[in-house]
C-alpha cells in the first residue's frame, strides 16, 4: 500500500503574494488527490508533532533556535531573502519533518510499501547551519539519518530529480559513505552546485553522483539516465531505503526552470525506482515533495507519480 502524508497545517506557512512556493501548491495537490478515483486505495497519514531532537540529527540546536526566534519575532525572511517565513513557519517546518519521519516509521513497521509526502516547506536546499532556497529544515536528510538510527540500517540512497541541485543534501552527506546522493538537475542554474566533479569527500568519496543537464533537456535525456545508468548504481550500492527528493519543476510548463520533462516521464521514472526498490530494499521507498510551481503541471505530475507508486 502507498501512503499519502498531508496536513492542512502545511498551508499555514505563508510566503506572501507572488511567491512561487505558496500554500496553493499543496492545496491543489490535496484537493485533486482527495477527489480522485485512487484516493480510497491510498492510506492517509497525518503527521505527528516531533521533538527538536530529531531535527538535531542534521541541524544544530543553535540553528534550530535561530529559525524559531526569527519566526516568533515576525521576521519576513531567512537567509538572503528568498526563504520567506511567517510566525507559523517554524511549527509548520517541524511538522514537515514529522510527516517524513512518520512515513519512515510506517514503512519500517510494515504498514506501507511506500509513501508520498506532500509536505512544505521543502528541504533539499537547507544546509546544516542555514536556510536557503525556500527551505528551512532538510526533510530528506533528517529522514535518512532517522531511519539509520532508529531501524539500524546501514545505507540509504537519496535520489533527487528536482530541477535545482540539492546543495544542502549533498553537502550534509559529502563525507558520509552510508548515504549515497544522486541528483539530476539543470546546470548551470540555481544554486550553482552540482557539477560532475562533485563526487564526495574523504570517506564519502564516490557516494555522490551528479547528472548536470543542459537547459532544454527533457524526456529523452532523463529516461536515458533512468533506464541505462541508474539501475547499476542503485543495485551496486544496495541501500536499505530509497528516498526521493521529488521536485516536479523539470516539467515543461514550470515557470522558473527551463527543462522539458512530461508527466508521463515522471511516471516512467517512478516505475523504475519502484522496481529498483523492490530489488534492493523490499520496496522501501519514500517520496518527498520539493519543487514544482505550475499548479496544473504539479497536480498532473503528482497524479502520475502516485499511480506509479501504487503500481499503476
Amino acid at each position: 500500500m502507498t501512503g499519502f502524508v498531508y496536513s492542512e497545517s502545511y498551508l499555514n506557512h505563508i510566503t506572501g503574494t507572488g511567491h512561487p512556493e505558496s500554500p496553493d501548491r499543496l492545496k491543489a495537490i490535496a484537493d485533486h488527490v482527495r477527489n480522485s478515483e485512487y484516493w480510497n486505495s491510498l492510506k492517509s497519514i497525518k503527521p505527528n508533532v516531533i521533538s527538536t531532537n530529531i531535527i538535531q540529527l542534521i541541524h544544530s540546536g543553535s540553528y534550530i533556535n535561530s529559525v524559531s526566534e526569527a519566526c516568533e519575532n515576525g521576521f519576513p525572511f531567512l537567509d538572503f531573502g528568498d526563504t520567506a517565513i511567517c510566525r507559523e513557519s517554524y511549527s509548520v517546518a517541524k511538522l514537515a519533518v514529522g510527516g517524513v519521519v512518520q512515513a519512515v516509521d510506517e514503512i519500517f513497521n510494515g504498514n506501507l510499501d511506500n509513501a508520498f509526502c506532500a509536505v512544505r516547506p521543502p528541504g533539499h536546499h537547507a544546509e546544516a547551519e542555514s536556510a536557503m532556497g525556500f527551505c528551512l529544515f532538510n526533510n530528506v536528510a533528517i529522514a535518512a539519518k532517522y531511519a539509520q538510527k532508529k531501524y539500524n540500517i546501514e545505507k540509504v540512497l537519496i535520489l533527487d530529480w528536482d530541477v535545482h541541485h540539492g546543495n544542502g543534501t549533498q553537502h550534509i552527506f559529502d563525507s558520509d559513505p552510508t548515504v549515497f546522493y544522486l541528483s539530476l538537475h539543470q546546470y548551470p542554474f540555481y544554486p550553482g552546485t552540482g557539477s560532475k566533479n562533485e563526487t564526495g569527500t574523504g570517506d564519502g568519496l564516490g557516494a555522490t553522483k551528479n547528472f548536470p543537464l543542459s537547459a532544454g533537456s527533457g524526456d529523452k535525456e532523463y529516461m536515458d539516465i533512468f533506464e541505462n545508468i541508474l539501475p547499476e548504481i542503485v543495485i551496486q550500492y544496495s541501500p536499505s531505503l530509497i528516498i526521493l527528493s521529488a521536485g516536479f519543476d523539470a516539467h515543461y510548463r514550470d515557470p522558473i526552470a527551463n527543462m522539458n520533462v512530461s508527466e508521463e516521464s515522471f511516471s516512467r521514472m517512478t516505475k523504475i525506482v519502484v522496481k529498483l526498490s523492490r530489488e534492493v530494499c523490499e520496496g522501501k521507498l519514500i517520496s518527498v515533495l520539493e519543487g514544482g510551481y505550475d499548479l496544473n503541471a504539479l497536480v498532473s505530475s503528482v497524479e502520475h507519480h502516485l499511480k506509479a507508486l501504487q503500481g499503476n
